[in-house]
């Protein structure tokens, strides 16, 4: 391991409106580590994992990845490409496009070349067992078997950070599991960082780490085993 990237979470609040999302929350990820983020609804997990991931900025404090934040670089949104990919708990797919074609479109807005595209989305769903349902529509694809396109196409620009909004919420227990041994191997053979937001116990067992959301803070960490 070792390529993923590094977090740093410094003193972050966010509001919306009367509402107050995040209030002074501290948070590290090293390198390749695994953090499973739990905590009620709405308690701030969310919000999170949107600054971590440049799509929101905070009204005070600093997300660092790799000791930079993504929104004061020249081009965030390549930065963000560059360095993160996204996980959610609906799978986001698009309905007409293929599941090759769906996990080619990160890299599109990168400018690869077609065949370069082809060959990455091909590698990428042989990676997550789907070499065979590459030319299937979404629509053709079981719910577990969308989510690993979803997959794929979160690792399309070989992120060094993924965030996981609720993976394996929409998911049976049996897919479910085949989903987090998926994202661990991938974690193990890749050194990917990984922060998952799930209530999923079975998470919570591969995690190196859980922190808990409590009314907009992170509560101490607790170390697997």
């Amino acid at each position: 391991m070792g390529s993923g990237a590094a977090v740093e979470v410094r003193n972050v609040s966010r509001r919306f409106g009367a509402v107050e999302a995040l209030s002074g929350v501290d948070l590290q990820v090293a390198p390749g580590e695994l953090v499973l983020v739990t905590g009620r609804s709405g308690s701030g997990k969310s919000t999170l994992l949107n600054l971590i991931g440049g799509l929101d900025e905070p009204d005070g404090g600093a997300v660092l990845i790799d000791r930079e934040p993504i929104w004061r670089k020249a081009n965030p949104s390549a930065a963000r490409r560059d360095l993160v990919g996204f996980v959610f708990q609906q799978h986001l797919l698009l309905d007409e496009l293929s599941a090759r074609a769906n996990v080619e479109v990160p890299l599109i807005g990168a400018g690869v070349p077609r065949s370069t595209r082809h060959a990455r989305a091909l590698e990428l769903l042989a990676e997550v067992g789907l070499s065979e349902r590459g030319g299937h529509l979404p629509s053709m694809l079981s719910g577990g078997e969308r989510q690993r396109v979803a997959v794929a196409r979160a690792l399309a620009n070989r992120p060094r950070l993924l965030l996981a909004d609720e993976p394996t919420g929409a998911l049976d227990s049996v897919t479910s599991t085949r989903l987090i041994e998926l994202l661990v191997s991938l974690r193990d053979s890749h050194g990917t960082t990984m922060i998952i937001v799930s209530y999923d116990p079975e998470i919570r067992q591969r995690a190196d780490r859980t922190v808990t959301f409590v009314d907009g803070r992170i509560m101490p960490a607790r170390t697997r085993g």
